[in-house]
C-alpha cells in the first residue's frame, strides 16, 4: 500500500477511535514541521493534539492558525501598541501577520498617529496538553532513513510520544533497529484497525534536550534546544495542527474520482482506475493514465472535519472585554 493511501486510511480511523493507548486525539493533522533549531528539517506524517484546560476557549477563537508571531508578540489585551514595535519581523512582514491575525478574529487594528497599533481582542489560552507525532512506515522492506529520523525524534524531545505505524509484520530485528522510546503499531488499513505491538514510552518536552541536525559515521552533529525554544515550537506545532487538519486535498475533475468513505469519514480522495486512495496533487491531472474528463466529486471536507471532531468552522469569536486600567 502507498504511503499516502495509508496516511489517510489511518487518520479516519484515529479521529473515529482515536489513539489506541490514549490520550484523546482533539485535534488531528498530517504533515508538520517539528525541528526546533532548523525549519523544515523533519516533518512528521501525523500528529495529535490532546485538549488542555482551555481547549473550549481556542474552539471559540478562530477556525484558522493563528499566526505564531503575534502570539509570541508584545502585543495583549491591553493598550494598543505599535506592530511593527511588537512583533519579532521586519516591519512589512509584522503588518502582513497582524493583518492576518486581523482576519481570523485575533487582533484588533486600528491606526494612531500615522502607525499600526494592535491588542489581543481576547487572551490566548492554554489550551492543549499532549502532542504526539506518528511517523507512517506502511512497508518497512523499504525503512528509507526512517531509524535516523526516529532518533531525532527521540533525542529533541519535543514530542510527549513517537510512534511508528506500519502495515507489515514486526519482527524483532525490526524492533532492535527502533529507538527504544518509539512505540510500534501494527495497522490493519483495509479493515482498518490497530495492533499496539510495543507502548511508547513519554518523552520529556519541559526538559532541555539535543536537537540532531546530521548523522555521520561514528558521531551527530547536534543543535542545544532549549525549555522556552521546545515550549514556543510545541505551541506552533499545536496551533499549526488546529488550523490546518488533515483533509488537505482537493478532489479531482476526472470521470474516474471518487469522494470515498473510509472509517466513517466521507470524501476522501479515491480512484476507480488505480482502485485505491490517491494523492491529487501528485498523481492526478490530464498526464494520468486513468484520466478522463468529468467533474470532480461534490465534497465537503470543511463540513465533514467539523462533524467528526470538535472543531468548529465558524465560531463565534473572541468576546471584546475592556477592563478598567483599559480606560487610561
Amino acid at each position: 500500500m502507498r504511503e499516502y493511501d495509508f496516511e489517510l486510511r489511518l487518520a479516519a480511523l484515529l479521529e473515529r477511535d482515536g489513539l489506541p493507548t490514549g490520550p484523546e486525539a482533539g485535534i488531528l493533522a498530517r504533515q508538520l514541521g517539528t525541528s526546533v533549531t532548523g525549519a523544515g528539517e523533519r516533518i512528521l506524517d501525523l500528529v495529535a493534539v490532546s485538549p488542555g484546560p482551555d481547549f473550549d476557549t481556542r474552539l471559540d477563537l478562530a477556525a484558522e492558525t493563528i499566526p505564531p508571531l503575534v502570539v509570541e508578540s508584545d502585543l495583549g489585551v491591553g493598550t494598543a501598541r505599535s506592530v511593527t514595535q511588537s512583533i519579532d519581523a521586519p516591519p512589512a512582514a509584522a503588518r502582513r501577520v497582524a493583518e492576518r491575525a486581523a482576519e481570523v478574529g485575533f487582533l484588533e487594528l486600528s491606526r494612531e498617529q500615522g502607525r499600526l497599533v494592535g491588542r489581543q481582542a481576547a487572551r490566548y489560552p492554554d489550551w492543549f496538553d499532549e502532542l504526539v507525532g506518528i511517523e507512517n512506515k506502511p512497508d518497512l522492506g523499504t525503512p528509507g532513513d526512517l531509524a535516523s529520523q526516529l532518533r531525532r525524534d527521540v533525542s529533541l524531545q519535543v514530542l510527549d510520544r513517537v510512534i511508528l505505524a506500519t502495515a507489515s509484520h514486526v519482527t524483532r530485528a525490526h524492533r532492535h533497529r527502533i529507538p527504544d522510546p518509539v512505540g510500534i503499531w501494527r495497522v490493519d488499513p483495509e479493515e482498518p484497525e490497530i495492533e499496539v505491538v510495543r507502548e511508547a514510552k513519554s518523552l520529556e518536552p519541559n526538559r532541555p534536550s539535543f536537537e540532531i541536525r546530521a548523522e555521520h559515521p561514528g558521531q551527530f552533529d547536534v543543535a542545544f534546544a532549549g525549555t522556552a525554544q521546545k515550549a514556543r515550537q510545541r505551541r506552533r506545532i499545536a496551533e499549526r495542527a488546529y488550523g490546518k487538519g488533515w483533509r488537505t486535498y482537493e478532489l479531482p475533475a476526472c470521470a474516474n474520482a471518487r469522494a470515498t468513505s473510509v472509517a466513517g469519514t466521507d470524501g476522501l480522495p479515491g480512484c476507480a482506475w488505480a482502485d485505491r486512495l490517491v494523492e491529487p496533487a501528485a498523481e492526478c491531472g490530464v498526464d494520468c493514465p486513468g484520466y478522463e474528463a468529468g467533474a470532480a466529486p461534490e465534497a465537503d471536507r470543511t463540513a465533514e472535519r467539523a462533524r467528526r471532531t470538535p472543531w468548529r468552522p465558524d465560531p463565534a469569536g473572541p468576546a471584546r472585554r475592556q477592563s478598567f486600567l483599559d480606560r487610561f
